[in-house]
Parts: C-alpha cells; sequence; structure tokens
C-alpha cells in the first residue's frame, strides 16, 4: 500500500492534458501539480471555482458537474460532501469569495437534482448553511439563509425522519433582534432572519412526519421574533388576506415581511395548534407591556383574526377573554377588552350553537367580576366595563336575529331581581347588565312585537320596572324604547309636548298579529307603566322615559281597537296624580304633562276631530291658568297653593267628555272614572281560561257590583230576552281583564292568610259554632232578593208552559238548605 500518491499515477490521456495546467488541491498529494489522478467527482467540483474569486462560478464547468449528478445520483452525498469540506476550510481561511461560489454551486445542484437520493445531499446543505450561518459576518448569514429559502422552496418526495431544525429556529430568531450598528447592515439582517423563520414554517407545518414546529420551544422564538419587527412600523395598515396579494411586492422592509410570516402561520395552524401561537403573542404584549396604547394590539388581533381558518375564529375571541384578568392594572384589562371588542366581530359570524352563549357568558363573567372589584375598591372600572359593553354589542350585532333574542334572554337571566333598595354591588351589577341588554337591543331590527317579546322575555322586564335606583329604571325604558322603535320615532318623543304636528312622526296601519299581542300583554305592560309612575323617587327624566314608551305604543299600535286601554290608562295617570298622597307636588305636575301630552298623541295618530278639538281646549285653558301642567317637565316648580293640581278640577281631562269626543268619531268604547291599573298584578298569564279559573269568584264579583248590573241568562232561561247595556259590557269587559291579569302578591298572601285560618277553624272548633258561621248572611239574602225583584218583572215562562199564567210572577221561595263543611 502506498502512503503517498501522484497525480500522475493511472491516468487517461485526455484527463491529464485537459488537468495539467490546473494545480492540485488536495492536500493527501505528493506532487501537487495537477489533479487528474483524483476521483472525478472531485475533479469536477474543483474545476468550477476560477483562480481570482472575482471571476465568478465557472458556468460551462458547472453544467458537467450538474450533468455529472445528474447521471450518477449516487455520488450526490460524496459531492455535497466535498463541497462542504471546501467551503469550510475558505471560511476559516477568510477567502469569502470561494465560499460564495461553493454556496452557489450547491444551490444549483439542489434545485437540479430531483431525486429520492437527494435527502443524502441535503444533510451535506444543511451543514454548510449552519455553517455560514455560524459566521460573524452579515453577508454569509445573508448568504446562507437565502440558500436556506431556496431549499424551504422545494418539495421532497420522501419525507426525512431524523432532520432538525432546532439551530435554524434560533439563529433565525436571534437575526430578527440584531442590534448591528449600521442601520442598512441592520434591516438586512433582520429581513434574512424573517425570511428564514418562514421557510422553516413552510418545510415543517405542510408535513406531520418532521420536527413539531408547533410546541412551545419553537413558538416561544418564532411568535415574538415577528412581533418584535412589526411593532417598529412607523404605521399599522390592517388589511384582510385577500388584499395583502398586491402588496406583496412592498414585503422588502421587516415589519411587513413579518407580518406575511405571521399571517401564513396562522393561516396554516390547525384547531389543535391555535393556542400554541397565542399563547406567546399574549404573553409577548405582557412582557413588554404593548397593551397599552392599543393600536398595535389591535392591528396584530386583526391579522390573526383576518388570517386564521374562519371555523377556528371563536377560540381566539375565547383565549382573548380568558386573559382579561390576567395580572394587575384597570387600564391593562380596559385595554385588552378594547381589542376585545375590536376582533369580537370576527367570531360572531362562525359561531354557532354553544360557542355563542358561552362567549356571552364569558364577558358577563367578567362584567360580574369587574363589577365586585368596583364596588369594594373604587377602582377606576369604568372603561373596562364599558369596552366589555362594547364588545358584546359588536358580537352580537353579527349574529341573526333570533340568536340576539336568546342573547338577551340570556341576559336578562343574570340580573339581579331587586326592588327596592338593595346592595351597591346588586344595583351596580344590575345596571351594568342592563346596559349590555340596551347594547344587544341596539343591534336588533323589530319586525313583530311577538317575536321581539317573548312571554318569558317580556315577563322579566316588567318584573325589572320596579328597580330601586331611578336611574336603573330609565335604563329600563330605554330598552323598551329600542324594541318597540320600528320606525325611527323614538328620537322625536323623547321630551313630551302637545305640538306633533312639527315632528313628522310616521305611523302606519297596526298589523294583526301586533293587536294580537297587546290584547294578551297590554294590560301586564299598561299596569308596568302605571306603577312605575307612581314610584316616590321618579324624577324628569323617569317620566320623561315612560312617555316615551307609552308615546311609542301608541304610534306602534295605532288602531280603533287600542284606543280604548289608552285613553284609560290617561285617566287613570290623571287620577293618581290628584290622589296618590306619595306623590310631591312636582311628580303631580309632571304626571298632568306627561297625560296631556299622551292624550294630544292619539288624535294625532288616529285622526280623531273630536278629540282633537277637545285636546286643544285644554292645552289652551292651561296656559292661560296653569302652564305647570303643560309640558316641558321641570324638576322643580314654585306653584301657589291655589295652583296646586287638586285646586283645578276644571282643567282636568274628563271621562265623559272623551266618551263623547269617541262617539261622536264613531268609535265604540266606553270609558271607566276610576282607575283600573290601581294596585294591578305584573304577573303574566298566557292563557284567558287559565286567567279566569284563578279568578273565578272575584270577576264573578266584579260583574254583580255595580248598581246597574245585570245577570245575563238568556242562553239559559228561556223567556228572558237579552237585555243590551253599553255600561254591563263595559263593566264585563274589565272584569274578564282584572281576571286575566290574575291576583296581586297582596291577594294571594292575604289568601293564603284566610286558607290556614279557614282550616284551623274547622279543625278546632265545635259544632255548633261551626253551624253558626255557616248561616247565611243578611245581606246576601238582600242582594238575591234584588236580583230575583229585578227578574219577576217579565214571565219566567210564557203562556201554555206549566207554572203561574202569563203577567203574573212566580213567585220566588226565599229559603235555602243550609250548607256544612263537615
Amino acid at each position: 500500500m502506498s502512503f503517498v500518491k501522484c497525480c500522475f499515477e493511472s491516468t487517461e490521456g485526455h484527463d491529464f492534458l485537459d488537468s495539467l495546467v490546473q494545480k492540485c488541491t488536495d492536500p493527501g498529494c505528493c506532487c501537487g501539480c495537477c489533479s487528474a489522478l483524483r476521483p472525478r467527482y472531485k475533479r469536477l467540483v474543483d474545476n468550477i471555482f476560477p483562480a481570482s474569486p472575482q471571476d465568478g462560478l465557472v458556468k460551462s464547468n458547472m453544467e458537467k458537474l450538474t450533468f455529472y449528478s445528474l447521471s450518477s445520483p449516487e455520488k450526490l452525498d460524496r459531492i455535497g460532501e466535498y463541497l462542504f469540506q471546501k467551503a469550510s476550510r475558505d471560511i476559516y481561511r477568510r477567502r469569502h469569495g470561494f465560499v460564495i461560489i461553493a454556496m452557489e454551486a450547491m444551490d444549483q445542484l439542489l434545485v437540479a437534482c430531483h431525486s429520492q437520493t437527494l435527502n443524502l445531499f441535503v444533510e451535506s446543505f444543511l451543514k454548510m448553511v449552519q455553517k455560514l450561518l455560524e459566521s460573524t459576518d452579515p453577508q454569509l448569514q445573508i448568504l446562507a439563509t437565502q440558500s436556506f429559502v431556496r431549499f424551504a422552496n422545494i418539495e421532497e418526495d420522501t419525507p426525512s425522519y431524523h432532520r432538525r431544525y432546532d439551530f435554524f429556529v434560533s439563529k433565525f430568531s436571534a437575526m430578527c433582534h440584531s442590534n448591528h450598528n449600521d442601520k442598512p447592515t441592520r434591516e438586512n439582517i433582520r429581513l434574512a432572519g424573517i425570511q428564514g423563520l418562514q421557510g422553516v414554517i413552510r418545510k415543517t407545518v405542510s408535513d406531520d412526519l418532521v420536527e413539531n414546529i408547533w410546541e412551545s420551544q419553537h413558538m416561544d422564538k418564532i411568535v415574538p421574533s415577528l412581533l418584535y419587527n412589526m411593532q417598529t412600523a412607523e404605521k399599522y395598515e390592517t388589511v384582510s388576506c385577500m388584499e395583502t396579494d398586491a402588496r406583496d411586492g412592498l414585503e422588502d422592509d421587516p415589519p411587513r415581511l413579518a407580518e406575511a410570516c405571521l399571517r401564513e402561520l396562522v393561516g396554516r395552524a390547525s384547531f389543535g395548534h391555535i393556542r400554541s401561537v397565542l399563547r406567546p403573542v399574549l404573553t409577548h404584549f405582557d412582557r413588554h407591556e404593548l397593551w397599552v396604547p392599543t393600536e398595535f394590539a389591535v392591528h396584530t388581533f386583526k391579522i390573526i383574526m383576518f388570517s386564521i381558518q374562519a371555523q377556528y375564529s371563536y377560540s381566539v375571541v375565547e383565549a382573548l377573554l380568558q386573559h382579561l384578568d390576567a395580572g394587575v392594572g384597570t387600564r391593562v384589562r380596559a385595554a385588552r377588552a378594547a381589542v376585545l371588542s375590536s376582533i369580537v366581530a370576527f367570531a360572531a359570524g362562525d359561531s354557532v350553537g354553544p360557542s355563542v352563549l358561552e362567549i356571552i357568558n364569558n364577558l358577563l363573567t367578567n362584567l360580574r367580576a369587574s363589577v365586585a372589584r368596583d364596588s369594594e375598591k373604587e377602582s377606576d372600572e369604568k372603561l373596562y366595563q364599558e369596552a366589555l359593553i362594547n364588545a358584546l354589542g359588536e358580537f352580537a350585532d353579527h349574529l341573526p336575529d333570533f340568536q340576539k333574542i336568546d342573547i338577551m334572554m340570556f341576559i336578562v337571566s343574570k340580573i339581579p331581581n331587586q326592588r327596592g333598595k338593595g346592595t351597591k354591588a346588586d344595583s351596580m351589577l344590575q345596571s351594568i347588565l342592563l346596559k349590555s341588554l340596551l347594547k344587544v337591543g341596539t343591534t336588533y331590527k323589530t319586525t313583530e312585537l311577538s317575536k321581539a317579546f317573548p312571554a318569558a322575555f317580556l315577563d322579566a322586564l316588567l318584573r325589572l320596572s320596579g328597580a330601586g335606583e331611578a336611574s336603573t329604571r330609565a335604563l329600563l325604558q330605554r330598552i323598551l324604547h329600542t324594541l318597540l322603535d320600528r320606525r325611527g320615532n323614538a328620537p322625536a318623543l323623547v321630551t313630551p309636548t302637545v305640538d306633533y304636528a312639527k315632528l313628522g312622526l310616521i305611523v302606519e296601519k297596526c298589523s294583526r298579529p301586533d293587536l294580537i299581542f297587546i290584547s294578551k300583554h297590554g294590560y301586564a305592560i299598561f299596569s308596568s307603566l302605571y306603577d312605575g309612575l307612581q314610584l316616590e323617587s321618579n324624577t324628569a327624566e323617569n317620566v320623561c322615559a315612560i312617555y316615551t314608551t307609552l308615546a311609542l305604543l301608541c304610534v306602534e299600535l295605532a288602531s280603533e281597537e287600542t284606543v280604548c286601554d289608552m285613553l284609560q290608562l290617561i285617566l287613570s295617570m290623571q287620577q293618581s296624580a290628584l290622589s296618590n298622597p306619595v306623590m310631591s307636588c312636582a311628580q303631580a305636575c309632571r304626571v298632568h304633562g306627561a297625560a296631556l301630552a299622551l292624550l294630544a298623541l292619539v288624535p294625532h295618530v288616529l285622526l280623531l276631530p273630536a278629540l282633537q278639538e277637545y285636546v286643544a281646549q285644554i292645552i289652551e285653558a292651561r296656559r292661560e291658568e296653569a302652564p305647570h301642567l303643560l309640558p316641558p317637565l321641570l324638576e322643580d316648580y314654585d306653584i301657589p297653593p291655589s295652583k296646586m293640581p287638586n285646586k283645578l278640577p276644571y282643567l282636568m281631562i274628563d271621562q265623559m267628555a272623551l266618551s263623547e269626543c269617541l262617539k261622536a268619531c264613531g268609535v265604540e268604547a266606553r270609558l271607566q272614572p276610576a282607575a283600573p291599573y290601581a294596585g294591578a298584578a305584573l304577573a303574566h298569564r298566557h292563557s284567558w281560561v287559565e286567567a279566569g279559573a284563578a279568578q273565578g269568584r272575584d270577576s264573578l264579583a266584579d260583574i254583580s257590583a255595580g248598581p246597574n248590573a245585570e245577570l245575563d241568562s238568556a242562553n239559559s232561561s228561556p223567556g228572558v230576552q237579552r237585555q243590551h247595556s253599553g255600561a254591563g259590557e263595559s263593566v264585563s269587559l274589565e272584569a274578564l281583564r282584572r281576571a286575566a291579569a290574575g291576583p296581586s302578591e297582596a291577594e294571594r298572601r292575604e289568601a293564603e292568610r284566610r286558607r290556614a285560618t279557614l282550616n284551623d277553624t274547622f279543625r278546632t272548633a265545635p259544632f255548633d259554632h261551626l253551624l253558626l258561621l255557616t248561616q247565611p248572611k243578611y245581606e246576601i239574602k238582600e242582594k238575591l232578593e234584588e236580583i230575583f225583584n229585578s227578574l219577576s218583572e217579565e214571565p219566567l215562562l210564557g203562556v201554555g208552559v206549566g207554572g203561574s199564567p202569563a203577567g203574573k210572577p212566580t213567585p220566588c221561595t226565599k229559603y235555602f238548605p243550609e250548607l256544612f263543611l263537615y
């Protein structure tokens, strides 16, 4: 065996002549004169290097090397290894020109050679790229990055299970944070680092068999590096993914390229990997205090929402919701909530089923926690709460209408139902949740009242009308305004007035479904509003809010079927202002002014000239003698005792005059002088039959209570003709209404007390005492005598039928068997 080899041994003639003039570069050669006797692949590699590095790669020889590689792919690994050795020596000797030539040769071989043996060459290629990246020369680092990006764009036929990219992720991330003194060089290094990270992402995320780039050790380097470069932009311009194609040529600076890389990373993330990207984003913003101001945070999260797959967008909202309370500082929480409100709309369109209520529930939970902090420490939580409410409204705005109703019912179910004065925390929570409800309600477009006010939702709203805080009650009325106003009349009806001709109200005919709705729920609604006017803590704002609600009901439900109920409520309002001892003088004046304003609205929407003339007379009379009984409503009134409302009965609205006006206009209706809404129950009944069964005894007593009441039994008693009486029909209708409303809370308690007393009496009292208790009452006998005497004026039986002759009254026996409960 020879330990020293010579270049002239075993060589063909033509090879010798071709390479004779070239100097041997093999350190093991004894003569150093030529490379003719070396392996062919080494000779081909040596031939691509010129004598001077400024001449660049020898293209003709490079073509020979490429042809040889394609013809003998098994030599690729040796060619790559030999190129790496030569480049390593040149790097050590700082011959950077030859290093660049070697890298260029490897790039051309990598692009030209597509075969299953390419993996062997790639190992040498990556070793060479790593060697260049380890250099301190920025030029070599940029060159290596460019080569790696070309490699990343190549789709390999077979994956490599043992290939690792840890070094490249770390090195490219470090380049993204370069602080080189020269600004152009610094930007070029950062740009190369971002390109390298983009290459790593493309090379790894498309193949599950290679290294998992989604692990935290990689994402904690990649994501902060991209965000660090994005935040250096002078101006943040957030565009959708479709608009980024027009800006591809502008990605020549680090911020824009980092943004494109982040878009690509988020767009390639599956559902299981979204959290891996979001966690380092949130951590980066926390560590570097980037939440305030919110411009960059909003820009970043909008990019994420634009880039993420649509079906996964709600997971970003969930992650941000869970991070709202992380750390301390009200300003930071408020900034996070502002970011949330700016992106939550993107998730609304693709959220379905439980995810919708889950997001809403998380928002409400954070609101509840904020109220608890606010009530304990009196800290500045208003910005945070407003941001959460805005987020709730933005989310609901992009949902279909049926889901908005579900959300409003869900919010109402979370509101604490308290009457009178409760705790401060409960009052604040009630106000905050009502603001949330108002925010959602403004996004809902009402078509039919029955759809906007489901029975359970309406019942919950009416229960809240007795809240202890005046501001909370005013907020509830604003919610009703939002849902009732379908034609944009609410702004014109904010303050009471008697001159509606200048307002330009839009009035349309009431639909049949709305009439059915008001016939079922009208009494409960009017009773709730009537009771709201009786509260001692009412301000002018509360009375104006209730006026607006009633005015919207009058405009939206303009019909002859509803005019009687509206006028009856107006009379009840006037009566309460005159007789309610709880009301102050200022409150009574405000109620009188609101009642007259509503009365002036009725003939305006229904075109009742007689009523309009009567209203004009009252307005004129009050202007002369009592202007304090007219709108506008004031907080304080300075009224002499002689001008008190109860001292001016001739300026009040007269029930008989209203009835005559309606009759003159052809409207069949009869009004009651009493206040039927006083003490009305707010419990809603969904069935007339059920209500009548619950109030059967009271309704029968009400029907026969008046002095002119008649017992209508023509269907069961032959020979008795039906007598038509307008008053009787009105009383019966009102009795049915009271029966439909159900018993009040006080009546229920009284009935329960009487039931318990009765049970105790029949269990313990002697039998003789029970006989005494069950004896018929004299007043009942007298009432029965009165009824039968009124019936005896006509024969109970006709001529020819058994009994007394026609024309003579049949005597009625007034003895009844005694009834016992034993």
